[in-house]
């Protein structure tokens, strides 16, 4: 069974009985994502944010980091934020131009509060902006990783956002109020703990504002089509915030082998019982292993250009024998790209099971699909290799 332990736990208590120490972090790594919802509700806002939510999770990664722990933070806000500077400029519109606007002047403004926060503890912080084009070239991803890691070798805070300003094409372009964003980078800094935080106490088995027979769910082995379908619509990469960009995130870093935990944001110590191990939100179990870095680029998704439909056989290879795909298998081609692309590998079902890098351009797999390897290099006149996508190149979802 997918989902498991509706039956809620007591949290226990993070100082024994005896005076001693906390109970140790079981996560050292953690990017903690706080939502527009957590931090623009349930209070007085000043500038569009609420500075009691906000210097809350500010103190408890600062507690996390004085414990040993390394912190990201991914933080929506900007465009709340603008907007209150702009008196409630596009508050009643979603295009992308006054999103935009109140993203360009907002920004600033919560990069200021974040600082003063910090600066009460001592900490230091860095801004870094992010759009998909950032994250799907191979070059620009690895320069972010490195400076991300640099960041955190010296004790700053990397404080991470969607680069709206810049984000312009509504369908593809944007994290979905940064839920994506957030998984992207607990693959990216190989992160051993992605925490959601969100105005909800975690995953339902039905939206408890309209059911009050709704049960939290407490674990999550596997995020697969039943779990979808408790977010009540079709999950879509564009869409911004809610339960479905959430799962989306949650099934990312799972597969990628790092667990998740959505909880609310305004819960006391919420980071820090979550950083330990104790019972809080909804707990994503992730994969046996971690897939190695490169294999986690390419399962993020971003980069993929196109898609091939495979065969029943082909399916069982990759996913029981853990094979290369063969143009054999290969039934259908969709998408424009080149050879080195990265491209999803789905079932006679239409479901992604896996992604790899390709070893031919969409056109040339369009010729040389159902052919035995054999005959690639009489039917293209050159030939780079027995496989569409090598197993070495390949993840499976």
């Amino acid at each position: 069974m997918p989902i498991t332990g509706q039956t809620v736990p007591a949290p226990q208590s993070t100082a024994p009985a005896d005076g001693g120490s906390p109970r140790p972090l079981l996560y050292r790594r953690i990017v903690v994502k706080a939502g527009t919802a957590i931090l623009t509700g349930g209070g007085e806002a000043s500038a569009g944010v609420n500075l009691a939510v906000l210097s809350s999770i500010v103190g408890q990664i600062c507690r996390l980091r004085e414990q040993g722990a390394e912190v990201l933070l991914v933080t929506s806000g900007a465009i709340a934020a603008g907007r209150a500077a702009l008196g409630g400029y596009g508050a009643a519109s979603r295009d992308i131009r006054s999103r935009q606007v109140a993203a360009a002047v907002g920004q600033s403004r919560l990069m200021q509060i974040y600082q003063e926060q910090f600066a009460v503890h001592g900490v230091t912080v860095a801004q870094a902006l992010l759009t998909t084009g950032d994250l799907s070239n191979r070059q620009s991803y690895l320069n972010v990783r490195n400076t991300l890691h640099g960041l955190l070798e010296l004790g700053v805070v990397p404080l991470l956002n969607e680069n709206d300003v810049v984000a312009v094409d509504e369908i593809g372009a944007v994290f979905g109020d940064n839920d994506r964003l957030s998984a992207l980078v607990a693959n990216l800094v190989d992160a051993d703990l992605l925490l959601i935080l969100t105005d909800i106490d975690g995953l339902y088995t039905a939206d408890p504002r309209v059911d009050p027979s709704a049960t939290l769910i407490r674990r999550v082995e596997r995020v697969d089509e039943r779990i979808e379908a408790l977010a009540g619509r079709e999950l879509q990469p564009w869409a911004r915030g809610g339960m479905p960009t959430k799962l989306e995130a949650a099934r990312l870093v799972t597969t990628s082998g790092i667990p998740m935990i959505m909880a609310h944001g305004r819960d006391d110590g919420v980071a820090l019982r979550a950083a330990r191990g104790e019972p809080t939100g909804t707990f994503f179990q992730a994969a046996a292993e971690k897939l190695e870095a490169r294999k986690r680029w390419m399962l993020s998704g971003i980069s993929q250009r196109g898609q091939v439909t495979v065969d029943d056989g082909a399916a069982a290879a990759l996913l029981e024998h853990h094979r290369s795909l063969l143009p054999a298998g290969v039934r259908a081609v969709a998408g424009d790209f080149d050879r080195g692309d990265s491209i999803f590998i789905l079932n006679g079902s239409a479901q992604r099971i896996a992604c790899g890098i390709a070893n031919y351009s969409a056109q040339d797999i369009a010729r040389i699909r159902g052919l035995r390897s054999g005959k690639i290099e009489e039917t293209l006149g050159y030939h780079y290799g027995q496989e569409v996508v090598h197993r070495n190149n390949l993840a499976l979802l």
